[in-house]
């Protein structure tokens, strides 16, 4: 008798064979154990094939599927495990992911609950480097629904991940929809024409996809999605969003472009936008001829939906201004002012030193309604910049500060600032003086004790970075502090007292995101590998005793 499972499950893979038995675990372990599980290798080079095999013959559910030669990408294998599969429902799982134990359960009860051509859940995000876990687009998924067309919710197209996703078999066969060989990015595609196509589809708010993301891999070793410093990256993302272009128009679903194009500004764009202050001069330009003509396709109503920090580092790539695109991208999300801004005769503000002359660019550079001179001093906008990084007496680091104003909130003279730092329980506080060089532009030095550093009993392992605080009679504005992007690493070894243990601290520039500064500790020597678990313990249980014990075996370890 030929067994039909209730769902297919395919995992494609390509030189994962450490990772590979951790996905079909997942597999092997979900609450809907009458499933097909089809590992589909790209012609893997490493160990995968042996580890396909072994896994195989441990559960009779496993079909290990070998593509004659590498395609370089997930659409072959993941199409010819469909042509094998024999569920009538069918999943996708990238080997270095995972099913939730009850994904397939509950994304086939929302099936049959309702016919609908797929069903969807939320997407678990797993941070390699740190641990930490958040739900993908979780807006998105809040609430259980079957939405009658993608027109309905066209927000949707955000969530374009073809792996969180359950698919009827007779849907897919029905509209020939197979996933785009020979290019990247084809989940996008993908996805689009399955929400197009789709006549309902349910959304379920339950976790039914397990996604590690491991953001600072070795460049050449990240997944395609975190190769965005290389301009061919950036190329196939633009050649994927023109084929969904010609898709919605040939399918008649060009209403819901604005959205899309949306999609692509807000998502898209702004992971590279991200990145700016990171790139040269030669990859700038590279990186403006490739996205300039694409930019100029879309929606002017898709530009007008998105912040203001965000539309003027576009208008900037777009008028080719590249050196003050990279200036405006490290404030993205942080509320970040620029370093000076310019007034026309009806006394309109833009971003930067002169007044736009096209249209549009004084149209997206247009600062007027930030309120630079006007909202309230908490929510201000600062521009703080470390100019130099100096190694000072001791464990002391000398900062070189220059604070820009151009909303002119501050008073004219001098002004009393803090860095602050938290790398303990309690705040570290580092008063200076910012003195003015000319309106709107302060500078000081700031003179950082690391030894002052109130670190808990058992130490503290991890990165800050310090802000800067400014004060207004009895308010406060406390804002992100940017530094250089490359400075020579600092290190020094601090005896911390009060009972902490010996740390190495290290003064580095952070590399990514905005670039602030970043000061890492480490606990170091023998007290790192035996007092510290012991405090650790010890704090658990609160217990003052315990506690005094441990400061003296500290004090003797030294």
């Amino acid at each position: 008798m030929t067994w039909t499972p209730d769902v297919t499950v395919t995992v494609i893979v390509y030189n994962d064979a450490e990772r590979l038995p951790r996905a079909v675990a997942s597999l092997r372990r979900q609450t809907h154990e009458n499933i097909e599980i089809v590992i589909s290798d790209d012609h893997s080079t490493d160990d995968t094939p042996s580890v396909a095999r072994r896994l195989a013959a441990q559960d009779d559910r496993i079909t290990y599927l070998r593509l004659p030669e590498n395609s370089g990408g997930c659409s072959a294998p993941r199409n010819r495990a469909l042509d094998i599969a024999r569920a009538p429902y069918l999943m996708f799982l990238d080997s270095d992911d995972e099913l939730p134990e009850r994904a397939v359960e509950l994304l086939l009860a929302a099936h049959r609950e309702r016919e609908v051509d797929f069903a969807m859940g939320a997407v678990e995000r797993v941070r390699v480097d740190t641990g930490r876990t958040s739900t993908w687009m979780p807006h998105l998924v809040a609430e259980h629904r079957t939405v009658e067309g993608i027109e309905v919710e066209p927000a949707l197209l955000f969530e374009h991940l073809s792996t969180s996703k359950m698919y009827r078999r007779e849907f897919l066969d029905r509209n020939d929809l197979r996933f785009p060989e020979g290019i990247h990015y084809e989940d996008q595609l993908f996805s689009a024409q399955a929400y197009c196509l789709a006549k309902s589809f349910t959304v379920i708010p339950d976790p039914v996809y397990r996604w590690y993301i491991a953001p600072y891999e070795a460049a050449e070793s990240a997944s395609i999605s975190n190769q965005r410093h290389k301009l061919t990256n950036v190329r196939d993302r633009i050649h994927v969003q023109r084929l969904i272009d010609a898709f919605l128009q040939t399918s008649g679903h060009e209403g819901i472009k604005e959205a899309k194009d949306y999609k692509f500004l807000k998502h898209d764009f702004r992971m590279y936008a991200g990145d700016l202050p990171f790139r040269d001069e030669e990859w700038l330009t590279g990186f403006a001829d490739l996205v300039n003509p694409y930019l100029a396709e879309l929606s002017p109503g898709a530009y007008a939906r998105l912040p203001r920090a965000e539309r003027v580092v576009l208008q900037l790539i777009r008028d080719n201004r590249l050196a003050d695109a990279r200036l405006a991208a490290r404030g993205l999300g942080h509320g970040v002012a620029p370093r000076e801004t310019s007034m026309d005769a009806e006394g309109r503000v833009y971003w930067g030193a002169y007044v736009p002359e096209s249209e549009r660019s004084r149209a997206e550079l247009d600062l007027t309604d930030q309120g630079l001179d006007s909202r309230p001093f908490p929510s201000a906008q600062f521009r703080h910049e470390i100019t130099r990084v100096d190694r000072g007496p001791g464990a002391t680091v000398v900062l070189t500060i220059r604070t820009y104003d151009p909303g002119l909130r501050l008073p004219v003279g001098p002004q009393v600032a803090t860095l602050l730092l938290a790398p303990g329980h309690r705040r570290m506080k580092t008063p200076f003086r910012l003195d003015p060089v000319r309106p709107g532009v302060f500078e000081g030095t700031a003179h950082l004790d690391l030894t002052a550093a109130p670190l808990p009993l058992n130490g503290f392992e991890g990165t800050r970075h310090p802000v800067l605080q400014l004060t207004s009679g009895t308010l406060r504005n406390t804002s992100l502090l940017l530094a250089p992007l490359t400075f020579p690493t600092l290190r020094a070894r601090i005896d911390y007292r009060g009972g902490a243990l010996p740390h190495e601290v290290t003064v580095e520039p952070e590399g990514r995101a905005s670039g602030r500064l970043q000061l890492r500790w480490t606990p170091v020597g023998v007290t790192a590998k035996v007092v510290r678990p012991l405090a650790h313990r010890a704090g658990r249980k609160a217990g003052a005793r315990v506690r005094g014990v441990v400061r003296l075996v500290a004090s003797v370890a030294r």
